[in-house]
């Protein structure tokens, strides 16, 4: 008998709408029980994970990263193991991962069947994948258009990010990482459980996903110019060797600000600061190669 499989492809991703038909023939070669619900939101996935979640052995994720993060707290709650199928536009969590990106290669790693325990973050009660932060990156999030995101997929980011970086202004925060504290003005807090981020970058050189520690930066710059070994920088996660870059590490974190910011988790703005971060060690079972 095969697995019984409730897959779910956000039809609005970069891939999504083409994808489905190859998907759904590949695992029915698989000789994998499918049950595929049309999904109009994402905030809708949660719902449909919970309601059938007595009937299933797998739940499989066709979209991008904010589309893993819409499903990821019904997971946790269901127990359930997940399959992903890359159709978004930056696709960290693949990366970290290392799943293959073509969709027949994507199938075949979730039919085989080959389980990794992985850690999530978690603020305010939402569990993240890859990254929760606030400041510069909420402002390109809420930039980022779906078209410009389609047109120019992942270096949809980076132009985004020069469009907004003129009007970003530091702001003071007090950050708490197990037991130190530190006061700091800043453009951007980013806290990461994962390896990638924003198409690419690394939230610190030696992360990973199941080392059960978050990794904390702080971009504190004070003139114009220091931007451009930052851009150098970020992609390789060599941030931490300038300056005016903070980089902490640690288990349990508070950052408390005099206004409330947005924060966003894997690209989409779901919670505000103050803000307590924990990562959830061995948290979800993902199909990797």
């Amino acid at each position: 008998m095969g697995k019984r499989a409730l897959l779910l492809i956000n039809r609005h991703s970069r891939k999504g709408e083409k994808s489905l038909p190859s998907a759904v023939e590949s695992f029915y070669a698989h000789d994998m029980e499918l049950i595929i619900k049309p999904v109009k939101h994402p905030d809708e996935l949660g719902a449909v994970v919970r309601e059938y979640r007595n009937q299933l052995d797998l739940v499989i994720v066709g979209g991008g990263d904010g589309t893993l993060n819409a499903v990821v707290d019904s997971l946790v709650e269901t127990n359930l193991p997940l399959g992903i199928l890359p159709l978004g536009t930056a696709n960290d969590l693949a990366r970290t991962l290392n799943l293959p990106l073509t969709m027949k290669e994507a199938c075949d790693v979730i039919a085989k069947g080959n389980l990794k325990s992985i850690d999530l973050g978690r603020v305010n009660g939402k569990y993240f994948f890859n990254v929760a932060s606030m400041g510069l990156s909420v402002d390109i999030t809420e930039k980022l258009s779906r078209g410009v995101k389609r047109r120019w997929g992942v270096l949809a980011y980076g132009i985004t990010a020069l469009q907004v970086i003129s009007s970003t202004r530091r702001f003071r925060a007090r950050i708490k990482v197990d037991g130190q504290v530190f006061d700091v003005k800043t453009i951007q807090i980013a806290i990461g459980n994962g390896l990638y981020y924003g198409g690419g970058m690394a939230i610190a050189k030696d992360a990973a996903i199941d080392d059960q520690r978050l990794d904390l930066y702080s971009i504190e710059l004070k003139h114009w110019w220091q931007i451009f070994p930052l851009i150098w920088g970020l992609p390789k996660g060599h941030h931490h060797q300038l300056d005016w870059v903070r980089s902490i590490e640690g288990k349990e974190i508070e950052i408390y600000t005099q206004k409330s910011y947005n924060i966003n988790t894997d690209g989409e703005i779901t919670t505000f600061s103050p803000a307590k971060f924990k990562v959830i060690p061995h948290a979800l079972n993902v199909f990797v190669p």
